[in-house]
């Protein structure tokens, strides 16, 4: 059974990927196509909503929005945590408790609210960008700072851990006394024993990354309009839920699957990669 809700997950996570590809080149996500709050249809799979725009390519748009964030915000927390729990694992003894007192002191701060008051600080200006990138990124990228900001200390302390654990190892020692620098300790021995959970940690940090990012835009401080998010979606669909009911039930139910296709997927990647577990299970 678990087996099967693996593979769902990850049929699900596919053709989500696929469909936030292709479906938005059906109609303009910000464009009228049809009538106002019309049900779901052959036409307009999901419906439309309240201007008359077409659910279903929104929701994909949406789709597409929310991976890439995701993608961008793990990715960043991911090299930045490398960094900082590696060089706290395996530095001197100052070295490790400096930077995890930085990384203390960044989990004094209420993570919703850090958020929030670096979107402040960065949106409203185009940077002087607006001519040379699109504008949805100048849009999107005070939404990926904060998430970036906030999503990188919890993760290097995992990853300081796990390199105080392996730099214990016969075979870093073994490196070691064989004349095995430290940078090459570091990129042959220790960082290929982190990919695994890595990888397991990065499924779920999408999950959570994609959760925020909905919150953000259903409390209206997370991706503007006109592009479409779940989470603004989802609060617009709350005035037109007696007449309009597709408008919040079609976001809400993608976003709660690939929450738990991520989830579960980053799940069964923690089983296969964890030690501790392996070792159970042979016991």
């Amino acid at each position: 059974m678990r087996n099967i809700t693996v593979i769902i997950s990850v049929l699900f996570l596919v053709a989500l990927v696929a469909v936030a590809i292709v479906a938005p080149m059906r109609y303009d996500v910000t464009a009228t196509v049809g009538p106002k709050l019309a049900p779901p249809s052959a036409e307009h799979w999901f419906g439309t909503d309240n201007l008359g725009r077409d659910t279903f390519t929104r929701v994909a748009y949406g789709a597409r929005i929310s991976i890439l964030l995701a993608m961008a915000v793990e990715a960043t927390a991911i090299v930045v945590a490398l960094v900082i729990g590696t060089l706290a694992g395996y530095g001197r003894r100052w070295l490790d408790a400096t930077l995890m007192r930085f990384t203390d002191g960044m989990f004094a701060f209420p993570d919703i609210l850090l958020a929030i008051l670096i979107m402040g600080v960065f949106r409203g200006g185009d940077f002087g960008l607006q001519e040379k990138v699109p504008k949805i990124l100048i849009d999107v990228f005070p939404v990926f700072a904060a998430l970036a900001v906030v999503g990188w200390p919890a993760l290097s302390r995992i990853v300081r851990n796990q390199v105080l654990s392996l730099k214990e190892q016969d075979f870093v020692t073994a490196s070691r006394a064989l004349g095995a620098g430290h940078f090459h300790v570091i990129m042959k021995h220790i960082l290929p024993h982190l990919w695994g959970l890595i990888s397991a940690i990065a499924m779920v940090g999408m999950a959570m990354v994609i959760l925020a990012e909905g919150a953000l835009s259903f409390l209206g401080i997370g991706v503007p309009p006109p592009w479409p998010s779940w989470g603004l979606m989802i609060q617009e669909g709350r005035e037109w839920m007696r007449s309009a009911p597709h408008m919040i039930i079609w976001p809400s139910i993608v976003l709660s699957m690939t929450i738990l296709a991520l989830n579960f997927v980053g799940d069964a990647l923690r089983d296969r990669f964890d030690p501790k577990l392996q070792a159970t299970r042979r016991l």
